[in-house]
């Protein structure tokens, strides 16, 4: 898994994982306000689920902890969902991308996702 933490402004980082599965990945260990949220799923022929945590990554385990957040990404396509005033995760920021929705599944997709999320 190629992951990166990039600073992109004076505050903000942009956050990148070109194969983002069913494990948890930590965004940020610290709080977080979450301004922009892509996701690529072009690659995959079913919809994929990227789930959103305000918790440590150690205390996630995908298919049984409920995530804050989960964003369907239709099959084929790719999303960006720009928030200008900002989700705040006042924990921690942890993602996975599972093929299902809700707090079940922990089945990464069969291909390749790219998530990229811009944060302070």
């Amino acid at each position: 898994m190629a992951t990166s933490n990039i600073p992109v402004l004076t505050s903000a980082a942009l956050f990148v994982d070109t194969d983002i599965a069913g494990t948890a990945v930590a965004v940020k260990a610290s709080s977080a306000v979450v301004y922009e949220i892509e996701v690529d799923n072009t690659a995959n022929g079913a919809a994929s689920y990227l789930k959103l945590w305000n918790t440590a990554q150690g205390s996630v385990t995908v298919g049984t902890t409920v995530p804050d957040w989960v964003l369907m990404i239709p099959a084929s396509v790719s999303r960006t969902l720009v928030m200008p005033a900002g989700i705040t995760f006042g924990t921690a920021l942890t993602v996975a991308c599972t093929t299902a929705g809700g707090t079940t599944g922990s089945t990464g997709p069969t291909s390749d996702v790219t998530v990229r999320i811009v944060y302070v």
